[in-house]
């Protein structure tokens, strides 16, 4: 007898849920010849689409000119689960151990900038699918509950709305025999449709007067004088200045490659459910969940009411590889269709529709980082390593005061000034990342004790998990 896991997964088709849409816009003409513009924006992701948009809206009569190497929402923003988090520094504990001092700055600033994001959808009409249901943390060790009650102690200090659940109150929102305690976050989440935001951005850039070109790869940076020249595959840009939204494909900066890594993250969605599914797990505030673990899962509700489901694995191949091949993993999709059953095991019989991967920019300290090149010409927002949905726009908008040599609260921040630490070169980059990947599964094993490697880690101010 075929394992149930397997025949979950018998039918998921390799394709992203969220791209697979009869909505999804044609594709914009690739660029070819010689252009010129005041600013080039190189990748058609959220840090991409938001840089265009935030400086032509700025500056009407600036000349912007948007690249894409395949199409709009094509990498991490398109395959993300749709989480839309305040946090600017991947959490409130990540932010207070690299940037301890500046922690009620970047709070205040990520906050702003999430309403930014909202008032922005709203008078564009953007259709997004925007929810605010709040996020629910769940614990599934039994170390995890004293830590999620220390979370919301931290959070409420940090002037956050959070309430800690017992088991019997987690399940009362999402039921799954699995949890032991819950922590519930209403202030600063949101979640939304990552497809349709970029779709509706792509849109408003558009309008705005932004040209945009897709299935252009640019190829080199070059300096000629006081422009700097984009070199494409079938043409060239000459611009005064241009901002680099790659995420975690190959930089044309080279220096960026010493402290960013592709991370491979995998996602599930299964058919919508059915009333008598969705009775069964309840779920009616829509929550998004996370559950604790070094090794985490996100899981959501879209708006048919199937289950997105991912996380988990976070896969770094040697060398950072980066292609189509690495978009798919059967031994991942076939993890994370086992542990969803035993998430939800009254949900048997359920079958996956869409299975899909993507990768992601990560870097050291867990959160996005700046810098220049070309004598101040180029800037670069990279590094995010999940939780950039919204993140993405405040790095945007770093990324253009740089470019345009402005000296504002955010660009005199510490976080925007001091680099993360480099990774090592290979073979020891890809010996590092899979022994801390292995580490933090035993933590996760053995009541969340940190090994010595991983003290170590804590020590450099390191980090890696899924």
């Amino acid at each position: 007898m075929t394992p149930a896991h397997l025949c979950a997964l018998s039918e998921a088709e390799p394709a992203v849920f969220w791209l697979d849409s009869a909505d999804a816009p044609r594709a914009r003409p690739a660029l070819t010849g010689a252009h010129t513009a005041d600013l080039v924006v190189v990748g058609g992701g959220f840090t991409g689409l938001w840089t265009a948009l935030i400086a032509r809206e700025e500056n009407p009569s600036r000349e912007v000119v948007l690249i894409e190497a395949e199409t709009v929402a094509f990498g991490a923003s398109g395959r993300n689960g749709g989480f839309v988090d305040a946090s600017l520094t991947h959490g409130l504990r990540n932010g207070l151990r690299h940037f301890g001092d500046e922690v009620g700055t970047l709070g205040r600033l990520g906050h702003e900038n999430l309403a930014a994001i909202g008032e922005t959808v709203a008078r564009l009409g953007i259709d997004a699918r925007l929810e605010r249901p709040g996020v629910l943390v769940v614990a599934t060790e039994a170390h995890q509950v004293a830590e999620l009650a220390e979370e919301a102690a931290l959070l409420r200090a940090h002037g956050e709305d959070v309430e800690l659940l017992d088991a019997g109150a987690a399940r009362e929102l999402v039921d799954s025999p699995t949890y032991l305690a819950g922590l519930v976050q209403r202030s600063g989440q949101a979640l939304v449709d990552p497809a349709r935001l970029a779709w509706g951005l792509r849109a408003a850039v558009i309008a705005a007067g932004v040209r945009v070109y897709e299935r252009t790869r640019a190829t080199r940076l070059r300096d000629e004088g006081a422009s700097v020249l984009v070199e494409c595959e079938f043409g060239s840009i000459r611009a005064g200045s241009v901002v680099l939204a790659t995420a975690a494909f190959v930089p044309l900066v080279r220096a960026i490659r010493r402290y960013v890594v592709p991370v491979y993250d995998y996602a599930l969605v299964t058919e919508p459910l059915s009333h008598a599914q969705r009775d069964a797990v309840g779920w009616q505030g829509r929550h998004g969940v996370a559950d604790a673990g070094n090794q985490f899962h996100y899981y959501r509700l879209t708006a048919d009411d199937r289950i997105l489901w991912g996380g988990y694995d976070a896969v770094y191949h040697f060398g950072g590889d980066v292609g189509p091949q690495r978009d798919h993993r059967a031994q991942t999709y076939e993890l994370l269709a086992r542990q969803f059953l035993d998430t939800f095991p009254q949900l048997a019989g359920i079958r996956f529709t869409h299975r899909w991967g993507g990768a992601i920019d990560t870097c050291s300290r867990f959160c996005a980082m700046w810098g220049t090149a070309h004598g101040g010409r180029v800037a670069y927002a990279v590094g995010y390593t999940g939780l950039g949905v919204a993140a993405s726009r405040f790095g945007a908008r770093v990324a253009l005061d740089l470019v345009d040599r402005r000296d504002t609260e955010r660009t005199r921040l510490r976080m925007v000034r001091r680099r993360p630490l480099p990774f090592p070169p290979e073979p020891l980059r890809w010996a590092g990342i899979e022994l801390t990947r292995r580490s933090l599964a035993a933590a996760d094993r053995g009541g969340g004790r940190r090994n010595l490697w991983l003290r170590a880690l804590d020590r450099v101010g390191m980090g890696f998990d899924s």
